[in-house]
């Protein structure tokens, strides 16, 4: 029985090799194929998942809701996008907007002389302690650094106690008496929620500034300085533009992340909304799915335009 055993077995494992070795060979003559059959299962889930939802997305956009009863009207109008031009609503996108202008310009300014440092100076152990400190606060939970950025801008928190035992609370009650950019404290105010803005989303701007500056060669900055420009001079006409594509890369994930974050303005900020918070409300709670389908639009077209804008100056060869 034994031997009988082994001579069934025997063809059938010479079968499944000789299979296995023609599939071999097949992809590695037709390399396109073998590259295709890679590429159809995320190209397939990317398809059908997420473009699916945002054509989805799109289509309820063009509905619009029967404010008396609260029922969907699925009929093809534009009246819905037309609700984004009352002042409310469009109040909601020029916040949002400004907000995330001003939150990558600032990261911008602070990433810039971090990064110029992490690639002309850190060497070695250094360097690594360099990647480690940006790196480290990606690690860390989103919402505990939400919540601990709370506590440090609350009235009670460590800021304020620190400024009180300078004696300079006056400064700060000054600052909060302003209209727009102060509040009752920081951890309810638009400052507070540009603070945590730039300090969540900083080390996406870093990275990519530093690896533009890493390709600028050491020989330009010398040229520059040998043919009589001052300091000033050769960051304007040499660094600044060659490190450009750099910035507009992280300002790509900085501009995105803070043009669509709800969490952050739903938890350190003003009652004031902004577009993520509004699609959500808009969704969860006033059932209104058009206008919120709507509103989400927005920051895709915003970001359609960007991106444009930004692979015409090279910034995608930063990432």
């Amino acid at each position: 029985m034994s031997m009988a055993g082994t001579s069934f077995s025997q063809p059938t494992t010479a079968q499944s090799e000789g299979v296995g070795t023609r599939l071999s060979d097949t992809l590695w003559r037709r390399p396109a194929l073998l590259l295709i059959l890679l590429l159809l299962p995320p190209v397939l889930w990317l398809g059908i998942i997420y473009l699916g939802s945002l054509f989805a997305l799109l289509l309820q956009s063009f509905f619009s809701i029967d404010h008396f009863s609260g029922v969907i009207r699925y009929e093809f109008t534009l009246a819905t996008y037309a609700e984004l031009f009352t002042p409310a609503n469009f109040d909601i996108i020029l916040r949002t907007i400004t907000m995330a202008i001003c939150a990558t310009l600032a990261s911008a300014t602070i990433a810039f002389p971090i990064a110029y440092y992490a690639a002309r100076f850190a060497k070695g152990r250094w360097r690594a302690v360099f990647y480690l400190g940006i790196m480290m606060p990606l690690w860390s939970s989103y919402l505990v650094k939400i919540y601990a950025w709370k506590l440090i801008l609350a009235k009670e928190g460590i800021l304020t106690w620190a400024l009180e035992g300078l004696r300079l609370n006056w400064l700060l009650d000054a600052y909060l008496a302003l209209p727009v950019v102060g509040g009752n404290s920081l951890s309810v105010s638009t400052t507070g929620t540009f603070i945590v803005f730039v300090y969540v989303w900083m080390p996406f701007m870093i990275l990519p500034i530093q690896a533009a500056l890493e390709r600028v060669p050491t020989s330009m900055l010398e040229a520059s300085g040998d043919l009589g420009a001052r300091p000033g001079q050769t960051f304007r006409y040499v660094l600044f533009p060659l490190a450009l594509p750099g910035i507009v890369a992280g300002s790509i994930f900085t501009f995105s992340l803070t043009l669509g974050d709800y969490i952050i303005p739903q938890i350190i900020g003003t009652s004031r909304l902004f577009i993520g918070q509004a699609v959500y409300q808009h969704q969860g709670i006033a059932g209104n799915i058009p206008l919120a389908a709507a509103f989400a639009v927005v920051p895709i077209v915003i970001m359609a335009l960007y991106l444009w804008g930004a692979k015409r100056m090279g910034a995608f060869d930063a990432l």
